[in-house]
């Protein structure tokens, strides 16, 4: 493209449409790309996870060139821009395309990058071949991860196992203390009947007291009233 030096607000605006169309363009490669799966020429037994990783990091520089070209192409229409509120318009108009470039570029890097930190934690500590990981080492190693996992989900449980046998012998030992406290009464059957008899004089008494209560409150209201 020509340079900006000594350009006029329409052609200033003409480089921003040009450059815009290109980011467009390169912007829904990129994309594709970052979302592309293994190539076919490989077998599945031998075929990588990624295998674009440099035509993706080329596009992806060549991407961030033109995203700051256009930005301060967007600085210079501002600077050269005339007054009125139809220019303000176009010029908020261009930053926001603008925006939107970089929030796609963004979300298509961040995804791509995710996507290779899985990849990495799935080759493991050990650098993978010149080739590139296989599936099947990818799928021997998360066998591994899988075994691991259940090594520490039957340490869980042999916790959980002892904490039972625990609570049981608890139990246990409260039905011992029952058992006991019920032969000592069995033991010594004037207690109880002593307690029997105690408890029967109270329920007795009570009775007693609410009926003279009773009684009292009635020749009460009988004298009020008469």
């Amino acid at each position: 493209m020509a340079t900006m030096a000594g350009s006029t607000w329409e052609d200033v605006r003409k480089q921003a449409r040009l450059l815009e169309n290109d980011i467009d363009v390169k912007l829904v490669a990129f994309s594709k790309l970052g979302m592309s799966s293994t190539s076919s020429s490989l077998s599945p037994e031998t075929a990588p996870l990624i295998n674009s990783d440099d035509m993706f990091d080329t596009m992806s520089m060549e991407l961030q060139q033109l995203l700051n070209k256009l930005s301060s192409i967007n600085d210079r229409m501002a600077d050269l821009a005339p007054s009125g509120t139809a220019t303000l318009h176009t010029i908020k108009r261009h930053r926001e395309i603008l925006m939107d470039y970089q929030q796609e570029f963004e979300k298509t890097s961040v995804r791509v990058s995710a996507r290779r930190e899985r990849e990495e934690l799935l080759r493991g500590a050990s650098p993978p071949p010149a080739h590139g990981l296989s599936r099947r080492d990818q799928y021997s190693k998360e066998a591994a991860h899988l075994h691991s996992s259940h090594i520490l989900v039957d340490e869980q449980i042999n916790i959980a196992m002892e904490a039972r046998e625990h609570l049981t012998s608890q139990r246990q030992a409260f039905k011992r203390m029952q058992t006991r406290f019920n032969d000592i009464t069995n033991r010594f059957p004037m207690l109880n009947s002593l307690i029997y008899r105690i408890n029967a004089r109270k329920r007795r008494d009570s009775l007693i007291i609410g009926i003279v209560v009773a009684v009292c409150t009635f020749l009460l209201l009988l004298y009020a009233f008469h």
